[in-house]
């Protein structure tokens, strides 16, 4: 027979169990990330993220006068130039590596950026992921020695 506090370890470890394996599962592949911000007046944002060969960038910016600075990998994009009112790029990456953009206002008012990024799934967080699935494991193994019959003497 099973006690209460197997019966509970089985369930907690179980939920925990589906938690990460469902992150696990949705981690793996290309993901896409979304940006809508706005940066204030003398300050900068920089956006750093490795992508895969071919994935496509693209990002706006729009304010009365801003700096940027995007780098891509091997013979990609190099530019380092000051723009006003509103630029947008957009492109696809030759080759696999970490792209980064830097934006500085330079105007008297915010700065909206607007943009969609495809990357690649950061290995640690793919660790992560299964570390918390273990954790599951080990919950249930721990509470199932709620219901082991206890040798005479205890």
């Amino acid at each position: 027979m099973l006690s209460k506090f197997t019966i509970a370890g089985i369930g907690i470890g179980a939920v925990i169990i589906a938690i990460g394996a469902y992150a696990l599962v949705t981690s793996i592949g290309l993901q896409t990330v979304t940006l809508d911000e706005k940066i204030d007046v003398t300050k900068s944002a920089t956006y750093q993220f490795l992508a895969p060969k071919s994935s496509h960038q693209n990002f706006k910016v729009s304010g009365e006068k801003f700096h940027v600075k995007l780098t891509t990998p091997g013979d990609g994009i190099q530019k380092d130039e000051e723009f006003k009112n509103e630029i947008t790029f957009d492109w696809y990456v030759l080759q696999e590596g970490t792209n980064r953009i830097v934006i500085t206002n330079a105007g008297q008012t915010e700065l909206h950026v607007v943009g969609m990024f495809q990357k690649n799934t950061d290995p640690l967080l793919f660790t992560y992921h299964f570390m918390v699935v273990t954790a599951g494991i080990v919950i249930i193994g721990f509470s199932a020695a709620f219901s082991v019959r206890k040798p005479k003497g205890f």
